[in-house]
């Protein structure tokens, strides 16, 4: 089973995405990873074997501006959700990928939330990792000070502020050769530093929690949320809101687990969502 780099030009866009595929022809819908900041596609990389060897074709992009996908002039892309969910709207439909199954994680990965809430139709069935929820999340001191003029320039520039934010989200170390991958595009070059205070800086996060805390109210997909309950930036009340709140919703805590739970605990995951994806009723 291999696990392939790729790139796909989406307009004036080149997108780079990690791909899966099962080893035969299979009926079953593909799986669409959204990553977080200030992660990348890696952080599926143990995940989407395991969701192949099961017969789904796992896809896992690394958004505009993030691991090897274009770093843009904050000129030449807005970098605000808007944005996001358009351009991801378009990368889905030239992968040419009518329905689907959407797992989502972290900060970004709202944005993903975001489009499945304007696209249902589009969306089998959702998976929900440490993602702000509500108008209560608020962004992390450890990621807003990325998005502030003159310290952000300097602490986006410095490689090292992703191994910090990635270890302090996760309360636990994160594998050197990881690390090494996840710094990688900002030892290349300037622009990546410059993507990612943009990215923080239009995040605004207040406009799109309240989409997303409303637009779940009316929310018909079976969804399942797993939460690290360890997570030092969202607080499991939101998971457990919104369990309560969707008719087809369930909640799984990991209790050793926090903001980042694929990097330590994946092997959980892929249970809980190989499980998901298998049931014929939710």
């Amino acid at each position: 089973m291999s696990l392939e780099k790729k790139n796909i030009t989406v307009g004036s866009l080149e997108w780079f995405y990690r791909e899966a595929q099962p080893d035969g022809e299979t009926d079953k819908l593909p799986v669409l990873l959204l990553h977080g900041l200030p992660s990348q596609s890696h952080s599926w990389t143990i995940i989407m074997p395991e969701l192949a060897q099961a017969g789904y074709r796992a896809i896992a992009p690394d958004w505009i501006g993030c691991g090897l996908s274009p770093k843009l002039d904050k000129r030449d892309f807005p970098y605000t959700p808007e944005a996001f969910i358009n351009v991801l709207a378009e990368l889905i439909n030239s992968l040419e990928i009518e329905r689907f199954y959407l797992v989502v994680q972290g900060f970004l990965g709202s944005i993903g939330l975001q489009y499945a809430l304007r696209n249902p139709e589009k969306i089998e069935r959702l998976a929900i990792l440490n993602t702000p929820l509500s108008t209560a999340a608020k962004l992390p001191w450890q990621i807003q000070q990325l998005g502030i003029p003159f310290v952000g320039d300097m602490l986006t520039q410095d490689p090292l502020f992703v191994d910090r934010t990635l270890e302090k989200g996760s309360r636990l170390t994160v594998a050197d050769e990881d690390l090494e991958v996840y710094r990688s595009p900002y030892l290349k070059s300037s622009a990546a530093g410059r993507a990612i205070l943009a990215i923080v800086q239009k995040l605004d996060l207040k406009k799109s929690m309240a989409e997303i805390e409303s637009g779940f109210k009316g929310w018909q997909q079976p969804t399942l949320i797993i939460w690290g309950i360890k997570d030092p930036w969202l607080d499991i009340s939101q998971a457990e809101n919104l369990a309560n709140i969707c008719e087809n919703g369930k909640l799984v805590k990991l209790a050793e687990a926090a903001h980042y739970p694929q990097e330590h605990w994946s092997g959980n995951i892929i249970d809980e969502l190989l499980l998901f994806l298998r049931r014929t009723e939710i």
